[in-house]
């Protein structure tokens, strides 16, 4: 199995280790993993492309690579230039912190699995929750590494036939605790912290000039029952299978009338 592996949090950060690690896993011994990822921290790009400046790219080892660009330009690059042949996987993370509930929307590393079903690639975005039982341990991704190949292997055995258009990707959150302590696994809908918003913090620089610093809500507060964060903090890791398309399918009936 060729995999092509990339982060929002840079090349550097140890979560990418992780994520190679376990692509490495599922590669088996006589597959391939290749890194392109960005050259320094994309966290909140979302989906952001690089549509309006070029971004430089730079090897740095054998199938290792750093692009000064967001996870989707990652993709891209590693699809359209770095790759000769175009993988089997994408894999996106593991993230440092959870993207549930709304977090999803603002995730660099869902955006990368986004960008690569939208190339026909079936794709995953792994995250690891960050709580007071996992914060401070030696190894704070420990539930991802231990439990990461072995999912994934079933979340692809269970998978339909791809679809022609805006094929699934899939959101997986690990929660914040030991590999030991993961109870299971759920499927989950995305869900919602009610009144939990990001915000912005001005703060005022030593000339006078004033910045603003972009801030979240509190992370530990459950969504709905049956929900990824809901899930993620009750033990389980979630696995949400999302798509590309936004239409609000459930209210097209609703607005027949203004036609």
């Amino acid at each position: 199995m060729r995999i092509l592996i990339t982060n929002d949090d840079g090349i550097n950060a140890p979560g990418l280790e992780v994520m190679h690690e376990i692509a490495t896993d599922l590669a088996g011994p006589d597959g391939e993993v290749w890194t392109v990822a960005p050259a320094f921290e994309q966290s909140g790009v979302a989906h952001c492309i690089s549509y309006t400046h070029p971004m430089m790219i730079a090897k740095l080892d054998d199938r290792r690579y750093a692009a000064e660009g967001s996870p989707a330009d990652c993709v891209m690059a590693g699809l359209h230039d770095v790759l000769e042949d175009r993988p089997d996987l994408i894999l996106s993370g593991v993230n440092r912190g959870n993207n549930s509930a709304q977090n999803a929307l603002y995730s660099g590393t869902l955006g990368g699995a986004m960008e690569g079903a939208l190339q026909g690639i079936t794709s995953l975005a792994l995250s690891q929750y960050l709580g007071p039982q996992n914060f401070h341990a030696d190894d704070p991704f420990e539930a991802a590494r231990v439990h990461g190949a072995g999912l994934i292997r079933r979340i692809l055995d269970a998978a339909p036939d791809a679809e022609p258009d805006y094929r699934l990707f899939y959101n997986i959150n690990f929660p914040p605790v030991s590999a030991r302590n993961v109870l299971g696994t759920r499927v989950a809908t995305q869900g919602y912290r009610r009144n939990v918003h990001f915000t912005v913090e001005p703060h005022h620089s030593p000339s006078g000039r004033k910045f603003l610093w972009v801030s979240g809500g509190e992370q530990h507060r459950p969504t709905e029952p049956g929900s990824d964060a809901a899930f993620n903090l009750e033990g389980y890791i979630s696995v949400t299978p999302m798509r590309a398309d936004l239409t609000a399918h459930d209210c097209m009936e609703d607005f027949k009338a203004i036609e």
